[in-house]
C-alpha cells in the first residue's frame, strides 16, 4: 500500500458532450500545439502567425471536430508579395502522430492520404454539385445558416470591420458577401455534414455563405481535425468561437446595443463596462 506521502492522481474527466450538436469542450476552438515550423501561436493558442517565408504555416484544431461543428477563423493580417491564399480542410491524421509537419497542405499533407484541403481564392469558391443550378444567396439577415441538418448562427460567421470612419460601409459589404474571401476580416470555416450512407461531406463557409460540398465520402469512423494552412499572402488568423443553441447573455446585450445606435463608434459614449464596449465594437 502506498505510504502517507504517496499520492495517486486521477486523470481529469473529459468535458461532457451535449445531447446534440458540438462538444462543449473549449479545446476545440484553439489551435493544436503541433504546427508548422514558421507558425507562432499566442498564449491562448487562438491566434496563429506565420513569422517568415510563405510556407510551413500548417495548423490544426486542438481536438477533432464533432459532426456539424464548424472550425472558424478570421484573417487578421495579410502579407504582400506572395501568390496564394489561405487553405482549409480536414484530416484524419492526429497531429500528435506526425513525425514531421509537412511544409504544405497542398500537396504534401493531402498526399499522405485521408486529408481533404480546399484552397481559398479571391472569388469562385462555390463548388457546383452535378446538375445543380446556381442557388440564390439567402438574405444576410437570416439568423441561421442551414447546411443539410446543420444549423449555425449566421451572425458569428460574417466578418466585421474594425470601428473607423468608414466601417459601416465595410460592414454592409461583408453582410452581402461583396468583399473578396481573402480580404482581412473575412471569416472562413470548415465542417463536415454526415450523410445517410455513413460517410460525410466537407463544407467550406465563407462570410456566412456555404460554398457547397468541396469533398465527399469522408470517413466518419475516424476523428477528423480541422486543417488551416496560413499560406502565402495570409499572414495571421485567429479562431472565432461559435455559439450553438441559445445565444449567451453577452451576445444578446450586444445585439440590443447595436440595434439602438447609429454607428459603432457611438458605443464609446455609452455608460458600459469597457469589456462589453470592446465586445460590441469588435466582434
Amino acid at each position: 500500500a502506498p505510504g502517507p506521502r504517496a499520492h495517486v492522481r486521477a486523470a481529469p474527466p473529459r468535458p461532457p458532450r451535449g445531447p446534440a450538436g458540438p462538444p462543449t469542450c473549449r479545446l476545440a476552438v484553439c489551435f493544436h500545439h503541433v504546427h508548422g515550423t514558421n507558425v507562432r501561436l499566442d498564449a491562448s493558442r487562438t491566434r496563429a502567425t506565420r513569422v517568415e517565408s510563405f510556407a510551413n504555416g500548417l495548423c490544426f484544431s486542438q481536438e477533432p471536430l464533432a459532426p456539424g461543428q464548424i472550425f472558424l477563423v478570421e484573417i487578421e493580417e495579410k502579407e504582400l508579395g506572395w501568390c496564394g491564399h489561405l487553405r482549409v480542410g480536414l484530416t484524419a491524421h492526429d497531429p500528435q502522430s506526425l513525425e514531421v509537419v509537412p511544409e504544405y497542405s497542398l500537396p504534401d499533407l493531402v498526399n499522405m492520404g485521408d486529408t481533404w484541403v480546399f484552397a481559398i481564392t479571391r472569388s469562385h469558391n462555390r463548388v457546383m454539385v452535378d446538375g445543380e443550378e446556381v442557388r440564390a444567396r439567402g438574405p444576410p439577415w437570416e439568423p441561421f445558416l442551414l447546411i443539410e441538418q446543420v444549423r449555425i448562427p449566421r451572425d458569428t460567421l460574417v466578418g466585421r470591420s474594425r470601428p473607423g470612419r468608414y466601417s459601416h460601409i465595410l460592414d454592409d459589404l461583408y453582410k452581402t458577401n461583396a468583399l473578396p474571401a481573402t480580404a482581412r476580416r473575412s471569416r472562413i470555416g470548415v465542417l463536415y455534414a454526415p450523410q445517410p450512407d455513413g460517410t460525410a461531406d466537407m463544407h467550406i463557409v465563407i462570410n456566412g455563405e456555404d460554398m457547397g460540398p468541396s469533398a465527399r465520402h469522408l470517413p466518419t469512423s475516424r476523428p477528423l481535425y480541422a486543417v488551416v494552412d496560413v499560406f502565402a499572402s495570409t499572414k495571421s488568423v485567429r479562431v472565432i468561437p461559435v455559439e450553438y443553441g441559445f445565444p449567451s447573455l453577452q451576445t444578446l446585450c450586444r445585439l440590443v446595443i447595436q440595434k439602438h445606435i447609429v454607428h459603432r463608434l457611438a458605443i464609446d459614449g455609452l455608460d458600459l463596462p469597457p469589456p462589453l464596449k470592446s465586445f460590441c465594437k469588435h466582434e
